[in-house]
């Protein structure tokens, strides 16, 4: 029977000893803090009450990008620090991070002029780390770039240049990147409650949800990272905490690349909400999103709305030809936003309106709590929660290398295909059985990658492997429920499980994939 790899894991995390820093959380946030601190020497333990990347972090709309909707807000500083984010991104992670072209379309004479003196403005606070200068196409050029636009009333449009990624990979990444550096990470390790010491936190109560043992662990700080979710901690310590959060939704849908061929982005600036609209290629598909609609709690699969389905592809139609309609929906998803409130307000009004900074807070017992933010910037979130718990526990303070830090599987080499994620790892990957064994027809994934996840990735159910570890669900969720009968064996044999538990993985899987698919 094979060695399963989570026993290691879970020795490593309960081992008696006091931790220098816990953080509670592995999405981005968390798992940028647990890079910083592990990176600065810092023994340090990381929990996930479900999978890396599970909820938020796995589900934008794929931009390492510094905002120009931010821009037009006239938040010039939010723009500028993600900016220069972007940039270190693109240098730390080549094969996760690549420059994308997005053109701005003009239909109005006095588009062009307008945008583009912004997204000029835009270029200069990139400075040094601008990807590309933005410039003005006529219609010939811009219909050149992106054959799907309507040509009717096009007058040209402005090309500017940001980045873009694969969400839940670069999770993967950082993830393998704090293993690296000597850190520990477990998920399906749910908190269930704080220890708390003369009014002080001095660690946590873990469940592992696969057992359902409950095991204490202690740190001289202790980081709650869960984004949405950081109000469900902050009450183990406060019962009455008032709510720092107002969680907002962005839905997205993936429609076949025929849409939206070419190798350039669609940025619509201004949609009937107010929101930006991007229609984006990747992995083969292209993304549209996104929505901004305020939710009244957090759930781990949320679900879209009528009328936000609507409002994508009714946006999309009136710049794309052809229009796509819901029968082109091949995959939608959800990502909920940690939009902090602001503590004069009571936290009425729209979303809009919310900060879209991070925020660390320091609660009387010492429970650092880090939320808000976006994937762009999450080595400075990290950064500047290591440079606040540091003092607080009593941490020799030393300076960040992660500006320049190579994460794993760092390559430069040029490629292409859906290989190109896993770096210096790929030829590994490619080593294992089932590298030339395709996992469906409409998919671009093959079963030695299910191996990998498994084994080095720490992927403990098919959702895992299906959702995050590759990206099928998000892909197409139809072909993915498929595939789901053969992920699951693969995943029973690399566990020394027993076909009745492929049965159940099977089944919890295509009951999820049914959320992601709409109605015909």
């Amino acid at each position: 029977m094979p060695q399963d790899p989570r026993s290691a894991l879970l020795s490593a995390a309960t081992t008696p000893q006091t931790w220098d820093i816990l953080v509670i959380g592995g999405g981005a946030s968390g798992l940028g803090t647990a890079v910083e601190a592990a990176t600065r020497g810092h023994r340090t333990l990381l929990l996930e009450g479900h999978d890396y990347a599970k909820g938020t972090s796995s589900r934008s709309t794929k931009l390492v990008h510094g905002g120009v909707r931010y821009l037009a807000q006239g938040n010039v500083s939010l723009v500028r620090e993600a900016l220069r984010e972007r940039g270190l991104l693109r240098k730390n992670a080549p094969h996760l991070v690549h420059d994308l072209g997005f053109l701005v379309p003009a239909y109005d004479w006095w588009a062009g002029p307008f945008y583009g003196i912004g997204l000029k403005l835009y270029d200069l606070l990139a400075g040094k780390l601008n990807l590309g200068s933005s410039k003005y196409l006529d219609k010939t050029e811009a219909l050149a770039r992106t054959s799907t636009l309507k040509p009717d009333g096009l007058r040209g449009g402005i090309l500017y240049f940001d980045g873009q990624f694969d969400d839940a990979r670069l999770a993967i990444t950082l993830l393998r990147t704090f293993e690296d550096h000597g850190g520990v990470a477990l998920n399906y390790a749910p908190v269930v409650g704080l220890i708390m010491e003369e009014g002080k936190v001095v660690g946590a109560r873990f469940r592992d949800a696969e057992t359902g043992h409950e095991h204490d662990v202690r740190a001289r700080a202790v980081v709650n990272a869960t984004g949405v979710w950081v109000d469900d901690i902050r009450r183990m310590e406060k019962p009455d905490a008032e709510p720092m959060l107002s969680p907002s939704q962005g839905v997205h849908v993936v429609v076949d690349r025929h849409f939206l061929p070419g190798d350039n982005a669609i940025m619509i600036p201004r949609t009937d909400d107010g929101r930006v609209l991007f229609a984006v290629p990747w992995h083969g598909s292209v993304v549209i999103g996104t929505t901004d609609t305020p939710v009244p709690q957090a759930s781990f699969e949320p679900r879209p709305l009528e009328e936000e389905i609507a409002f994508i592809l009714s946006t999309a139609g009136r710049y794309l030809s052809p229009a796509p309609t819901k029968s082109d929906v091949r995959s939608v998803y959800v990502g909920l936003r940690p939009l902090v409130k602001s503590e004069q307000t009571d936290g009425a009004g729209s979303t809009a309106s919310l900060s879209r900074d991070h925020i660390i807070r320091i609660s009387d017992g010492g429970l650092i709590t880090l939320t808000g933010g976006k994937w762009t910037t999450y080595r400075r979130m990290g950064e500047d929660t290591i440079n606040r718990a540091e003092p607080l526990a009593g941490l020799a303070q030393r300076l960040t290398v992660t500006p320049g830090l190579h994460l794993h599987g760092w390559s430069e080499e040029p490629r292409d295909d859906h290989w190109r994620v896993y770096g210096s790892d790929a030829a590994q990957v490619q080593s294992l059985p089932g590298a030339g064994t395709p996992l469906h027809p409409d998919l671009p994934y093959t079963e030695a990658e299910l191996r990998w996840g498994v084994r080095f990735e720490g992927a403990r159910t098919v959702e895992d492997l299906l959702a995050r570890r590759t990206r099928a669900l998000l892909l197409n969720a139809r072909a993915s429920s498929e595939t789901a009968p053969r992920a699951a064996a693969i995943l029973a044999e690399e566990l020394g499980r027993d076909a009745a538990w492929a049965e159940l993985q099977t089944q919890s899987y295509q009951d999820l994939a049914r959320g992601y698919q709409l109605p015909s």
